[in-house]
């Protein structure tokens, strides 16, 4: 069972349409993101045949030799798509590079998608590996996942005091990353300070983390204690990011988090990032404000506010050949 700092919430109350579901799930989803940011989601919908079949995709990918992932890193910086070789990003500037390795996609777009033909930010053509039915696999729990942030995001809004449908019209075309994860176990050798994933905040507003058995997954409260958030069999692990909680006026919380393998096992993991439309405006919704209070952050939109955390990561891996993202 999860520490009892971080809450279950059956949400099927709100994915079946029960009478009083949405302010039932809504209630439990906005205690959770104000106390630990953290909280684990059961009756989620997604079928777990898909399940099944995207960690055997993450198999498959991680199990290429290495010259037939290095194929697929073109542009990583620029279009944060593909493959992250071990060791190619620091979450934390201040500790060795992550002992991981991870693959991104995003919307799946034409190379004539006028999207891309318009330079809008953060649109790009996905990498695809020449594994069979894989490109179908990935898409098919892309959606699933994508789907399950939109229907959570009726209950934020419910949550803080605005129409449900607030934020429909900013995720219907999202900057959002599927990343796959492979972490080896965490070796004796390693040095000193070296994780599987640094300490640090996913950028979004909502994160979804499908992890193996493994476990290795560590939150911190808000009194500095670590709390290990082992694996329940049919839930999801989500979490507040910084974009939401900027929207909330921190109202809500964005918890650190790290990856410690300590398992002596291969570690999977495959993260759902939802980051809002590029064009959406990212601003302190009005019932987050408290009498006398002003907004503690400037309007700005989805793109820049998702480009400011990526070069702020970016940066110091940059120098040194690597690259830095969100993870867990």
């Amino acid at each position: 069972m999860a520490d009892l700092d971080i809450p279950i919430i059956d949400l099927e109350p709100l994915t079946h349409g029960a009478a009083g579901g949405l302010e039932t799930v809504a209630a439990k989803i906005g205690k959770a993101a104000r106390e630990t940011g953290f909280f684990y989601v059961t009756n989620h919908g997604v079928d777990p045949a898909l399940i099944e079949q995207v960690f055997a995709a993450a198999h498959q990918l991680f199990a290429l030799p290495t010259d037939a992932k290095m194929v697929l890193t073109k542009d990583f910086f620029r279009t944060n798509r593909g493959y992250v070789p071990m060791k190619g990003e620091n979450l934390d500037p201040s500790k060795p590079s992550d002992l991981k390795e991870a693959f991104n996609i995003g919307l799946d777009l034409e190379s004539d998608d006028p999207r891309i033909l318009a330079g809008e930010p953060f649109r790009a053509i996905n990498q695809w590996p020449d594994l069979p039915g894989w490109k179908q696999t990935v898409l098919g729990y892309f959606n699933a996942v994508w789907a399950l942030g939109r229907t959570m995001h009726r209950a934020v809004a419910s949550d803080l005091g605005t129409d449900p449908e607030f934020f429909e019209d900013k995720l219907d075309a999202p900057m959002a990353t599927l990343r796959l994860l492979h972490y080896p176990p965490q070796p004796a050798v390693a040095e000193e300070g070296q994780i599987g994933a640094g300490t640090h905040t996913d950028y979004g507003n909502i994160t979804i983390l499908l992890p193996d058995s493994v476990g290795g997954l560590e939150v911190r409260r808000r009194d500095g204690v670590w709390l290990k958030a082992p694996t329940i069999e049919g839930a999801f692990v989500c979490n507040i990011g910084d974009c939401l909680m900027r929207w909330t006026n921190d109202v809500y919380v964005s918890t650190p988090h790290r990856v410690v393998n300590s398992s002596g096992l291969e570690r999977y993991s495959i993260a759902f990032f939802l980051d809002p439309n590029p064009d959406a405006e990212v601003a302190c919704l009005p019932s987050c404000l408290g009498a006398g209070e002003t907004a503690k952050y400037a309007p700005i939109s989805g793109s820049d506010y998702l480009k400011s955390k990526l070069d702020a990561s970016y940066e110091p891996v940059k120098a040194a050949g690597n690259g830095g993202n969100q993870t867990d």
